[in-house]
């Protein structure tokens, strides 16, 4: 279905409150109007903009600048729709235990040995995750810079789309309580802000256990002025040559369908054209070290001709890097996987047990220690090799071991009694969590009477990656790649810090908050 509107846009500016009035159109999901898979598309196609990664960042970006120009969105997975293990809360584990060569959900294992995830669907990590929905704090936004009037407006426009208030059920109840009772305060109540104290936050699962994910964000997008390929996996970005003193440009990227196909994709004229890298904190750095732009002995080892040396891509710490150690390390975890331990089957068997048991995780905010990514491969179907540095810091783990103390309290509250064994302990559970196969990473017999050790032994992810492209490190704070012109990257990968419990709502607000200041930018350049 479709429909159209006119929709009055405002934008602020050095000249004051500038009005447009631009065309309104939608079409519901799935899109049959806009999106197709890139094995219909012609070997050679232009756009004004180019978006690389139909994920979290991508689709609100899309949706946005698509108001106003033509806009290809390249996305290397499928449609999350009629997927009932993405589109229904009961599939979520089920998701993440599908290890096929089509999965929406890509397992990988970092160098620390632990069981991660990277999404293959349009929509990103929000057709993945658990849907936890939260925005970043007001000192964060404050501390980013960003301008907050136009944060709380594309907050709002997300919002529309993909959160829900949750139903709280009796374990969450429990929990929420339990913290109340070991003086985790004060009580929120719901609220999608990020606040100290206990909350119960926003979902993008609806109260039918509907999922909700950034594709549905394409819901604003004009299907007049949006083309959306999927199965589409970019090869690299090309440019064009530098030259009498001008930096190189971004021009067009270079992009294969799921048969093989080469197609070329380029930006129209125009010095306003753009390509955005929106594709992860995994992808976008991985996407611009294939195209040439980072560490120089690290891509002239691959054989990709160095177009910028720039040492911080796919970098969050200062340390130098140990190529021979990291490779290394990601062979002995390999070694471990395939001769004794099957990652794919302990992925199943842990996220597809039968076991009846209420979860309480723990997220460490920040945090202070810092890891690196690097290409382990020239094909970008295959993932880099990610070393996150768990615990390196030791702030980090003395904040996770004063975590595993309130979680203690809380299971020992008066508010978890009932869903307690007889004469259960928070002890004999720290006990049994080791008996898991949560990773690959050694266990020690301390564990057991330490929390520092239990922190390091049952070290896990819930996926909230970011850094590798870092303001004021890989861009400016407009996004744009530093020693190169037409070339932003618009996604978590720029995040020095990570927003709130969960990010991707942040995430998808950056899509629409980048996508508007974009927009201002063409107009108020077009009044010049």
């Amino acid at each position: 279905m479709v429909s159209s509107c006119w929709n009055p846009f405002l934008f602020s500016s050095f000249f004051g409150i500038l009005i447009l009035s631009i065309p309104c159109f939608s079409e519901k999901a799935p899109y049959s109007t806009f999106a197709r898979d890139a094995t219909s598309s012609p070997k050679v196609i232009s756009f004004d903009y180019i978006i690389i990664g139909g994920g979290t960042a991508g689709c609100a970006l899309a949706a946005t600048l698509s108001q106003s120009f033509n806009v290809l969105l390249l996305e290397r997975g499928d449609l999350p729709y009629g997927n009932p293990n993405i589109t229904n809360i009961n599939g979520f584990s089920s998701n993440l235990a599908n290890i096929s060569p089509s999965s929406p959900s890509q397992l990988f294992i970092s160098t620390d040995g632990v069981f991660n995830h990277r999404a293959r669907v349009l929509g990103g990590g929000s057709a993945i995750n658990a849907g936890f929905f939260t925005r970043a704090s007001d000192e964060y936004v404050k501390k980013v810079g960003w301008n907050e009037k136009l944060v709380r407006d594309s907050y709002e426009w997300v919002e529309k789309k993909v959160a829900f208030e949750p139903q709280v059920k009796q374990w969450q109840s429990a929990v929420k309580n339990g913290l109340l009772e070991v003086g985790v305060k004060p009580d929120n109540g719901f609220t999608y802000q990020h606040l100290y104290g206990t909350k119960v936050g926003g979902s993008i699962f609806d109260s039918q256990g509907q999922r909700h994910t950034a594709a549905d964000l394409l819901e604003y997008a004009n299907p007049t002025k949006i083309t959306l390929l999927l199965n589409a996996t970019v090869q690299q970005i090309m440019f064009k040559p530098a030259g009498g003193g001008m930096k190189p440009r971004a021009n067009g990227v270079r992009f294969q369908d799921s048969q093989g196909n080469s197609h070329l994709a380029y930006l129209k004229e125009g010095s306003m054209n753009e390509v955005l890298l929106s594709a992860g904190a995994l992808g976008s750095p991985q996407m611009l070290m294939l195209s040439g732009i980072g560490p120089a002995e690290q891509l002239q080892a691959h054989g990709i001709s160095v177009l910028l040396d720039q040492p911080m891509v796919g970098m969050a710490s200062s340390g130098p890097l140990e190529l021979d150690w990291l490779r290394t390390m990601a062979n002995n975890f390999a070694r471990i996987a395939n001769q004794s331990l099957d990652p794919s089957v302990l992925n199943r068997g842990i996220l597809n047990s039968p076991i009846q048991a209420g979860v309480i995780l723990e997220k460490l905010a920040g945090p202070f220690s810092s890891g690196f990514l690097q290409l382990s491969s020239k094909d970008p179907n295959v993932n880099p090799l990610v070393t996150f540095n768990y615990f390196k810091d030791p702030r980090d783990l003395q904040r996770c071991v004063q975590g595993m103390r309130t979680i203690a309290e809380v299971i020992e509250s008066t508010s978890l009694f009932d869903f307690k064994y007889p004469f259960t302990t928070a002890q004999s559970l720290f006990n049994t969590m080791l008996t898991f196969p949560l990773n690959l990473r050694p266990r020690h017999l301390s564990a057991s009477v330490s929390l520092e050790q239990f922190c390091v032994d049952t070290v896990v992810t819930i996926w909230h990656y970011h850094g590798g492209c870092q303001v004021r490190k890989v861009v400016d704070r407009d996004y744009k790649v530093v020693g190169i012109d037409g070339l932003r990257v618009i996604d978590g990968s720029t995040f020095i810090e990570s927003p709130g419990t969960n990010p991707q709502a942040t995430v998808m607000m950056l899509g629409r908050y980048m996508g508007m200041k974009i927009l201002r930018e063409r107009l108020v350049g077009a009044r010049n």
